[in-house]
């Protein structure tokens, strides 16, 4: 185990921006290559006009939403484990281990779908609620501002239009369905990373940890094998971008763009996103 002072609180006072700017999903870019092809320039880039008019012009019964780098900047997963270690929602020996594993994760040796679940299992002893409320507060305090505006008008046409909205995530599914409560998506929606929770008691149980081709699987659970449109920004959305009637990458990493580029899809970038490393962030 890694020495105390390399603990996930330690990091966190070190960058203290990490709780809302990195990641699960965006360590993943360790093995992106940021240089862009000359196909992945020369990808249809979408203004958000273009973008809500090849939307509609589909007439979409269900949109499928990524969150993280999606809906909003950054990665509220793992910057929500960080603040609720910095809070003593979890115990330093706790904190030691997840800070080792995410470290591990970094290296190549723990898999994006081990570490999403266990960014969730941390929280086993916990009473639901208290994660319910912790999850508010953060999501309040730093998601709320980090939503990109073009998304959410998108968002409201859509909800607005009757459109079956559901969001998909390796996210914690207390912080995701607390994020994606003001665009209308209720929790019965959210297909995220969940733990089986007994008599209001949060276990280690894992229950789904939808990331790459999990997060195609979850929604072939759910009856949606083929949604009508899918929103995603990162390689971990390709599986069900690829399900979906429609595609459509949004604020896409490099990985993701050359994806695009071979499927011959275009792609948008919010206003808030472009001219900083967003593209290979939420990864």
């Amino acid at each position: 185990m890694a020495a105390k002072a390399s603990s996930a609180k330690n990091v966190a006072r070190a960058k203290p921006r990490a709780i809302a700017e990195n990641g699960c999903e965006t360590i993943s870019r360790r093995n992106d290559d940021t240089r862009l092809t000359q196909a992945q320039i020369e990808l249809p880039k979408w203004s958000a006009k273009e973008l809500e008019q090849q939307v509609l012009a589909g007439n979409p019964r269900v949109a499928v939403f990524d969150c993280d780098g999606t809906l909003w900047s950054g990665d509220s997963g793992y910057g929500f484990m960080v603040w609720s270690i910095e809070q003593g929602l979890v115990s330093r020996s706790t904190s030691d281990w997840i800070d080792t594993r995410h470290r591990a994760y970094r290296s190549g040796s723990v898999s994006e779908s081990q570490i999403c679940g266990e960014m969730v299992q941390i929280y086993a002893g916990l009473r639901e609620q208290e994660l319910r409320a912790a999850a508010a507060r953060y999501v309040e305090k730093y998601v709320r501002g980090r939503v990109f505006s073009e998304l959410a008008a998108l968002v409201e046409q859509l909800r607005r239009r009757g459109v079956e909205l559901w969001a998909v995530s390796s996210t914690n599914r207390w912080v995701v369905a607390e994020g994606v409560r003001p665009f209308g998506i209720p929790e019965e929606r959210v297909l995220a990373a969940d733990v089986k929770v007994a008599g209001g008691l949060i276990t280690s149980e894992l229950l789904d940890v939808p990331t790459d081709e999990g997060k195609a699987a979850a929604l072939a659970r759910a009856g949606l094998p083929r949604p009508d449109a899918v929103f995603g920004n990162s390689i971990h959305d390709l599986a069900m971008l690829e399900i979906a009637t429609q595609a459509f990458p949004v604020n896409p990493s490099p990985a993701l763009l050359e994806a695009a580029a071979r499927h011959g899809w275009g792609y948008f970038r919010p206003a808030a996103a472009e001219g900083i490393n967003a593209a290979v962030e939420g990864e």
